[in-house]
């Protein structure tokens, strides 16, 4: 099924600031209808009255903090609705910091936010999508769902972060092959080092002030959903946005595929052999 992008709706978390907002102006500009979802009212607020001026559509906002039970109820109704035809699930934090002293508390909001939200509100949207005949789901992960075994040094400190980015990845792909041959298309995007204000604070606490972008760099935030929204209609579900060689996704598969051939009832030999055995 081809995604055409029509102008619809649009419900885009995490708009305050970064990939969120550059999704927001992005689609307001292309005549989408956009639901702006995060913490921070004063950004949202600014964002709205810009959108509205520049692109003359209608710009609705929820202040809400997704680790909060009520709060994301009440965004995944709103997800429900009927004029809904694109979500992005794109807030997250990132809860950075030696597994063993970062906050217990901090690291529960960090699978609520960047787990629990996007798996509650892709459900909530979907059903409705398949029955208009027509939706497309984003969900924004990192590159750091691919760096399990990798040192923190250069990479954060991301145990549970990166563990939450693979649960994205690995829950986008398997429910784009669950809707393969229906008119709803669903896409992980991949970005690496981007140029944000992500790498400022834990997400404990939204980073107070106005926009800024960390001292690392990266990739500028329009290059990520210019890719994003390419790949949606080209019907890549993976979109990793710096990656020249496409293929590398295909192989990735083709190692699963080889990884699933130990799921057979026979024991692997290096398993068989007892604990005094030289091998």
């Amino acid at each position: 099924m081809t995604w055409d992008g029509t102008p619809g709706t649009a419900v885009v978390t995490g708009a305050s600031s970064g990939i969120g907002a550059e999704y927001a102006e992005r689609l307001a500009g292309s005549g989408w209808d956009v639901v702006l979802v995060a913490r921070r009212a004063d950004r949202l607020a600014g964002l709205a009255e810009r959108l509205r001026e520049d692109s003359g559509t209608a710009v609705e906002t929820m202040e809400a903090d997704l680790a909060r039970p009520a709060d994301l109820a009440r965004v995944a109704e709103r997800v429900g609705a009927p004029d809904v035809s694109l979500l992005v699930n794109n807030a997250g934090i990132n809860g950075y910091g030696p597994f063993t002293e970062v906050d217990a508390a901090l690291l529960t909001k960090v699978v609520d936010v960047n787990v629990v939200a996007p798996t509650v509100l892709t459900r909530a949207a979907v059903p409705g999508m398949l029955a208009r005949g027509r939706g497309a789901v984003i969900n924004v992960a990192s590159l750091l769902a691919f760096a399990g075994a990798l040192p923190p040094v250069p990479l954060p400190h991301r145990a549970v972060y990166g563990g939450t980015k693979g649960y994205v990845v690995t829950f986008t792909r398997t429910l784009a092959a669950e809707l393969a041959g229906t008119p709803v298309r669903v896409q992980v995007v991949c970005p690496g080092l981007t140029a944000t204000e992500f790498h400022l604070g834990t997400g404990e606490r939204p980073v107070p002030g106005e926009q800024r972008v960390h001292d690392e760099g990266g990739m500028p935030v329009a290059d990520v959903v210019t890719a994003s929204l390419a790949a949606l209609t080209a019907g890549e579900v993976v979109c990793v946005p710096g990656l020249e060689d496409a293929g590398a996704v295909e192989r990735l598969a083709g190692a699963e595929l080889d990884l699933r051939g130990g799921a057979g009832a026979a024991l692997a030999p290096r398993y068989r052999a007892g604990p005094d055995s030289d091998g």
